[in-house]
């Protein structure tokens, strides 16, 4: 938490805002530094606003708070590293929420940089000058998932990728994820 700050100048004294006649008064120049005391966390924290609210820069303690902003549920698993990096994506992901490539994103971003993700989805979309062509997709609707991964437990990977799947995979389409670990193991 934020508080007082030993031995924290202020940048705007309260002494330096009064009359010149009050200046001088010895009361005030002993009672005033204390209010100094309290108010430097408050300009620091103003001056430096712009750090709280982006991502790479943000106290530790202020990332849940920021995730709120973006709409991300923070999943404990995730290293504080992860954590920045999907909070500030977060607005870009959320432009392709629903798209092939903003499920891939969004996976990859959870399951870490060293992860191979791949996307199969039923859908597309065409057109054709000729009749009687192929309708793209397959007969089925649905979302394949495949992750693979370094290390870790697939059981538990896979409910935690299941979880982030279903916040951007559509909602009328069902979503199946498969982890497989580097070492062979596979979870579906």
């Amino acid at each position: 938490m934020r508080g007082i700050v030993p031995r924290l100048a202020s940048p705007a004294p309260l002494i330096t805002r009064l009359p010149a006649i009050l200046q001088e008064d010895d009361f005030l120049n002993r009672a005033l530094p204390a209010f100094d005391d309290a108010m430097a966390p408050i300009f620091a924290t103003l001056d430096n606003l712009e750090a709280y609210v982006r991502p790479e820069y943000a106290p530790s303690d202020f990332l849940e708070w920021l995730s709120g902003w973006v709409d991300v549920a923070v999943d404990e698993e995730w290293t504080e590293a992860q954590r920045r990096r999907i909070i500030a994506d977060a607005a870009r992901l959320h432009r392709r929420l629903g798209t092939t490539g903003g499920i891939r994103d969004a996976i990859q971003l959870a399951a870490g940089p060293a992860a191979t993700v791949e996307v199969e989805e039923s859908g597309g979309t065409s057109w054709s000058v000729q009749s009687g062509t192929p309708l793209p997709g397959t007969e089925h609707a649905g979302v394949v998932i495949a992750i693979t991964v370094g290390a870790g437990d697939p059981a538990d990977l896979a409910r935690r990728f299941q979880r982030v799947a279903a916040s951007v995979v559509p909602a009328h389409l069902p979503a199946r994820v498969s982890v497989s670990v580097a070492d062979g193991a596979r979870q579906t």
